[in-house]
């Protein structure tokens, strides 16, 4: 559900007065691309998975047990899990991504900035907790 026109503008007047008030918190925020995947981010979290996956099947070879608790095996399946894990969230981001460039931006044609989305997601949350 997109905001309303007030919505909008109040929206608007809260991130300007933010960046008036403190530009260098506000160029922070808007500098900030953790949400954008990149493509060595999803060959790190490959190659994590296939470390991990070659320490869990290590650790059936090598000997090394504490209380009969295989600890290489152990630390390769973290390790597996970790990497896996940061390749689907990179994956979904980027698809993500993807669909909201399809879309071509918002109703007004511009894009939004990282700040304004995440306010109205919140408010978006907000009203849809009631």
């Amino acid at each position: 559900m997109p905001l309303s026109e007030h919505e909008q503008q109040q929206l608007d007047q809260i991130e300007r007065a933010l960046y008036t008030e403190d530009p260098k918190f506000a160029s922070n925020v808007r500098g900030a691309k953790l949400s954008k995947p990149s493509r060595s981010r999803r060959l790190q979290g490959g190659v994590l998975a296939v470390v991990g996956l070659g320490l869990l099947l290590g650790g059936l070879v090598i000997p090394l047990r504490v209380a009969e608790i295989p600890i290489v095996s152990v630390v390769g399946f973290v390790v597996m899990f970790v990497g896996v894990v940061l390749t689907i969230t990179a994956l979904r981001a980027g698809a993500q991504d993807e669909a909201e460039s399809a879309k071509g931006g918002t109703a007004k044609g511009r894009a939004k900035s990282p700040l304004a989305k995440r306010m109205e997601d919140r408010l978006r949350k907000r009203f849809d907790d009631r």
